[in-house]
């Protein structure tokens, strides 16, 4: 066979792909018949699916497009409103509701003694805070959420559940100080209610925790160590954190230092540490150092104590002062106070009576008399003085203290034996006439700080009363030289003896010795201010005369002897103007005085007000207390006895 070529084959056709028949158009023919319909669809029977002609959704589309167009352009409207024409006011209130500006309270200064024992300092504490956005119906889905939260707390913070739900319902702020000062017990107590509420409406969806928007702020609490001990002096620190009192008030600005400032954000009442904040930090107060002995206040206080007890008397006070420096060593009270729960102090036993009672000193403020005399070269302590048993002067009769037949004394034998009739007839000597002697008296009276400040500036202290003596009435005139009808306070009785002491020359009494700042560096109290008021020989004169009170058998202040020292002291017995009418009622009995008597070094003075039971007499209810007291200073200062024989200045003479 002959074999075919591949160019020579005949070339097979391939079928190409089946196209899609087109349905015949729809569209008319012109000049065409048209199709008649199938004989089944004119009987109306179906044969395959009927054509659904769609409406147009144009409408529809352009109705749902107004809709969103106007929903957009109320949406920009309102956006412009609020990021241009009202964003100012949002502005604020975001600004007021995310950030909290709180005042950080600066830690008051402790007040120590002269040693740096500490009388008065501040502890760490616990402001106790609520967010009463938190305590709302709709945050807490109940009405009374703020009485419930105000009844646990109440018994707590030791509050009124009513004043707490008050505060609780605050409006307009998301913080309020429900409490301050707390202690840590307090909030520890708080916070274990807290949690145990929250599991509870954990496990209890239909429970709410009450307590969700109370907080907690750092603080501190001020506290008092040795609890009564100066109270007087210390004073109290209120609930605002000021000073109510007693140095505590005098030094507040000093004590409180600065205040800080802090400025942060917040969320459901905690700070947001993520958030940017501003802080100015606070400054520590002062430390304040004053001249008191924490055992010589301690020593004075319990011995006045004892003896108001024993006697039944209203009050008494003490006052312990180094006459060389002015500087008080101790002012005690009784009764007193605590400042750690004032809530248990009397009216009457708060502030500091040794510094805001005024009364009359009766004989105690002879020697200012005594003073007048001698340095006024009118008698020395031998003058002859004889003192009948009245004495009658303007329109009244005088006496003693008790009947006696005429004595002769001495100018000394008038002090020692306190006659307020020899202390009539010796500043009787002072003047020519009554009033030039009644003159005199008064310019030594005002010499020695009567009717005038101590100088210790001290919150409600008195000047006492004391008349110009033109006024002074024809009474007055003879009972002022003895201690009646001028009214003073403790301090200003010390002073005067502090003032013989240091040989005639009056320092102006002080409390703070100086400042201890927050840099540490110590800043003493200005010096204070001395005035001559007698001559030194005059003032070693009265500190002679003094010891026979004391020394002498014959003296009224011999309870007051201290074995190897030489003591120099002085009784009053004062009729006491009662307060509450106006009227005498009572005594005031009194004792003060120095030693060594020949090189002094501490001035004690006592006074007890109205003593009910037992003796009333100065010398046998203050004596005692002014021994104790003296004694255990005179050891605690470490002063030695001067070892010398006493000057035994005669007390009476022989017609």
């Amino acid at each position: 066979m002959t074999e075919v070529s591949d160019k020579e084959r005949p070339r097979r056709r391939v079928p190409s792909p089946a196209r899609p028949v087109r349905p015949a158009s729809r569209r008319p023919v012109p000049g065409a018949r048209p199709a008649r319909r199938p004989a089944a669809a004119r009987a109306g029977r179906s044969q395959g699916p009927r054509m659904i002609r769609l409406g147009s959704p144009r409408p529809r589309l352009r109705l749902v497009s107004l809709a969103l167009t106007l929903v957009m352009i109320a949406f920009v409207v309102r956006l412009l409103q609020v990021q241009a024409v009202d964003a100012s006011v949002y502005s604020a209130k975001a600004e007021q509701n995310r950030y909290l500006s709180r005042t950080l309270t600066a830690e008051r200064g402790g007040i120590t003694d002269r040693n740096g024992v500490e009388l008065a300092a501040s502890v760490d504490a616990n402001d106790i805070t609520a967010d009463p956005t938190m305590f709302t119906r709709k945050a807490t889905k109940v009405d009374d959420a703020p009485e419930q939260a105000a009844a646990l707390l109440g018994p707590i913070l030791g509050k009124e559940p009513a004043e707490l739900a008050e505060k609780l319902r605050t409006k307009g702020t998301q913080y309020v100080v429900l409490a301050r000062r707390q202690t840590p017990q307090v909030w520890t107590q708080i916070n274990d209610l807290k949690t145990t509420l929250a599991e509870k409406a954990q496990k209890d969806r239909t429970a709410v925790n009450v307590l969700a928007g109370v907080f907690q702020e750092p603080s501190s609490k001020r506290v008092y160590p040795n609890g009564d001990l100066g109270a007087g002096i210390l004073g109290w620190v209120n609930a605002d954190g000021k000073g109510g009192g007693g140095i505590e008030q005098q030094l507040n600005e000093e004590l409180s230092g600065k205040d800080g400032k802090i400025r942060y954000a917040q969320a459901g009442g905690h700070r947001v540490p993520t958030a940017g904040s501003t802080e100015t930090p606070a400054v520590a107060g002062s430390e304040v150092e004053l001249t008191i002995d924490r055992d010589i206040q301690w020593a004075a206080q319990n011995a006045i104590t004892e003896q108001v007890k024993e006697s039944k008397a209203d009050r008494g006070y003490v006052i312990v002062q180094d006459n060389k420096t002015g500087e008080v060593l101790a002012m005690a009270n009784s009764p007193g106070f605590d400042p750690n729960d004032l809530s248990q102090a009397g009216s009457a036993a708060l502030g500091n009576a040794a510094l805001q009672d005024a009364y009359e000193p009766g004989s105690t403020a002879k020697v200012m008399s005594m003073a007048a005399v001698l340095e006024e070269n009118v008698a020395t302590p031998s003058t002859h003085v004889t003192v009948p048993n009245r004495l009658h002067r303007g329109d009244r009769l005088f006496k003693d203290d008790i009947d006696h037949p005429t004595w002769y004394l001495t100018l000394n034998g008038v002090l020692a034996k306190s006659s307020n009739i020899g202390t009539i007839l010796a500043t009787g000597q002072l003047g020519k006439t009554q009033q030039k002697a009644n003159q005199v008296l008064y310019s030594y009276l005002r010499k020695f700080g009567i009717g005038s400040p101590t100088g210790l500036g001290f919150p409600g202290e008195t000047d006492g009363i004391l008349a110009p003596a033109e006024k002074w009435s024809t009474s007055q005139q003879y009972t002022i030289p003895f201690g009646q009808g001028v009214s003073i306070n403790a301090m200003q009785a010390a002073s005067v003896y502090s003032t013989i002491a240091n040989g005639g020359v009056r320092v102006e009494p002080t409390l703070v010795r100086g400042t201890k700042g927050a840099d540490g560096r110590f800043t003493p109290a200005p010096k204070p201010q001395k005035t001559r008021v007698v001559s030194e020989k005059t003032a070693k004169t009265l500190a002679q005369m003094l010891e026979s009170v004391v020394d002498d058998e014959e003296g009224t202040g011999t309870k007051a002897r201290i074995p190897g020292y030489r003591v120099a002291g002085k009784t009053g017995t004062a009729n006491r103007v009662d307060p509450a009418t106006g009227r005498y009622r009572g005594y005031t009995s009194s004792f003060a005085g120095f030693a060594p008597a020949d090189n002094p070094r501490v001035t004690v003075y006592c006074a007890i007000q109205n003593a009910t039971k037992g003796s009333y007499f100065g010398g046998q209810i203050c004596g005692p207390v002014y021994k104790e007291v003296l004694e255990f200073a005179l050891k605690t200062l470490q002063v030695p006895p001067t070892g010398d024989a006493p000057a035994r200045l005669p007390v009476t003479f022989t017609p």
